[in-house]
């Protein structure tokens, strides 16, 4: 039988040895709304899906990644709502984008205070390579 596999990047953008140890310790340091999301992903917990968190791809440390649906969680604090994070999100955007990879952005207050929404609209971007949400 012979194997079909996605387009996009190579496993070698994904968790390089060079960013093992800034992975491990934010993991251990993760932030309230990333540990109060973490408990509703982890385990497979949302259909099914297995997602990771603090995930590397290129230079780039993702907060949480579903590999089977290329889709990056990504939750945004105040030290997102400066000009110079702005830039440097789009820029990370773009580069996940060109790896084939969707991302997809929460305000930290959304996770507290409207998890289910936050559920919802990730589980709506599974199958998204196939025509799922744009």
């Amino acid at each position: 039988m012979e194997k079909t596999t996605r387009p996009g990047p190579s496993r070698r953008l994904h968790n390089k040895p060079n960013v093992a140890e800034r992975r491990r310790k934010l993991r251990k340091r993760l932030t309230p709304a990333e540990a109060t999301l973490w408990r509703s992903l982890k385990n497979a917990k949302l259909d099914g899906r297995k997602f990771r968190r603090q995930h590397s791809v290129g230079p780039f440390i993702l907060d949480f990644y579903c590999v089977e649906e290329w889709l990056a969680v990504e939750l945004d604090g105040q030290v997102h709502r400066d000009e110079a994070a702005e830039a440097y999100d789009a820029k990370r955007s773009a580069y996940l984008k060109k790896a084939g990879i969707k991302v997809i952005r929460f305000e930290n207050f959304l996770i507290f205070d409207e998890m289910e929404y936050v559920l919802e609209r990730i589980k709506s971007y599974f199958g998204w390579k196939g025509g799922g949400v744009s």
